[in-house]
């Protein structure tokens, strides 16, 4: 049986979709590309990402960059920069969209939440 880490009640899943480009080899399986962010709603701080690309590395490397993250004192600005500067795949800007998309989810939940 998985071992199923030990989340918070501040811990809450964040997740977006983006249409991939047709010549990636993701597209090929997936027409969409997943971005989700777990985040602790008290901190800020993104704990995990997920990616739903082909190769693990792409995913893990994609994890390193915005684990860590405090999406409430920075918003997404530096995540997306990141992301340009240091990720070359065909998937780029359909990850930056779903960037957008789960920070875009995560406002609209601090809102109905009343959360500052």
């Amino acid at each position: 049986m998985r071992q199923v880490p030990d989340f918070g009640e501040d811990t809450v899943y964040f997740v977006s979709y983006a249409r991939l480009p047709e010549n990636t080899s993701a597209s090929y399986l997936h027409k969409v590309v997943g971005v989700g962010f777990l985040i602790n709603t008290k901190t800020g701080i993104i704990e995990d990402v997920m990616v739903t690309l082909l190769s693990d590395l792409c995913k893990d490397f994609l994890s390193y960059l915005m684990i860590g993250h405090n999406i409430d004192k920075y918003g997404v600005d530096e995540l997306i920069e990141k992301v340009e500067k240091r990720f070359f795949g065909y998937s780029q800007k359909a990850v930056v969209v779903a960037i957008k998309g789960v920070y875009k989810r995560y406002l609209e939940w601090k809102k109905e939440n009343k959360r500052q």
